[in-house]
């Protein structure tokens, strides 16, 4: 017969195994964690987890997460108004902007074409992308979305859509990573990278 928890332990084991990545031991490790801590300091987190859920919320304008009406990236006058680069997720955003190249701005589609998990075009904010080449000086489009079945479908969709604007739309390219072997990369990624080659000067 296995061990059981107490109900309120086991209660907050189940809470934590609901998030993304977390599994049942991690989820453990964390409910010990919060037993162990003072209730002062489980307080500050209960507050802080409140405090992010009732002040966070998406750009009006990009999506991207902010407590303000627009985010920190669209209110900055240095970045580059002309050139948004579309992505499935803030996540993608994060990465983006970590390796400090990238100086435009975005637009968070929130997800990706999918018809197998129920979601169509219009269940993402491709309708506000749009709006936004229309009322917007924008001359390129960066289409960042996954190097997947359903990122490049959604990539493709977007790009007929945008055809008749007139503007530029580029891919990121993508393929052999650095330190990887081509003798064990599938066919797609290693046409790819052949698609994607830069003159070397």
């Amino acid at each position: 017969m296995s061990f059981r928890y107490t109900k309120p332990f086991a209660k907050l084991i189940d809470e934590f195994s609901k998030m993304p990545g977390i599994g049942p031991k991690t989820a453990q490790r964390l409910a010990f964690y919060i037993l162990k801590n003072s209730s002062e300091n489980v307080t500050s987190l209960a507050k802080t987890i409140l405090e992010a859920k009732e002040k966070v919320k998406h750009c009006s304008i990009c999506g991207n997460i902010t407590d303000q009406e627009n985010c920190e990236i669209c209110r900055d006058i240095n970045r580059d108004k002309s050139t948004i680069c579309v992505i499935e997720r803030v996540r993608d955003l994060i990465a983006i902007e970590n390796t400090g190249e990238y100086k435009g701005i975005y637009h968070v589609l929130e997800g990706v074409i999918s018809p197998l998990d129920g979601v169509e075009p219009e269940n993402l904010k491709i309708n506000s992308l749009l709006k936004r080449l229309k009322n917007e000086k924008i001359k390129e489009i960066i289409l960042a979305t996954n190097p997947n079945i359903e990122g490049e479908v959604t990539a493709s969709y977007i790009s007929k859509l945008i055809e008749p604007l007139k503007i530029k739309v580029t891919r990121i390219a993508y393929g052999v990573p650095i330190g990887g072997s081509l003798e064990f990369a599938d066919e797609v990624t290693l046409t790819q990278a052949l698609m994607g080659r830069q003159e070397i000067r």
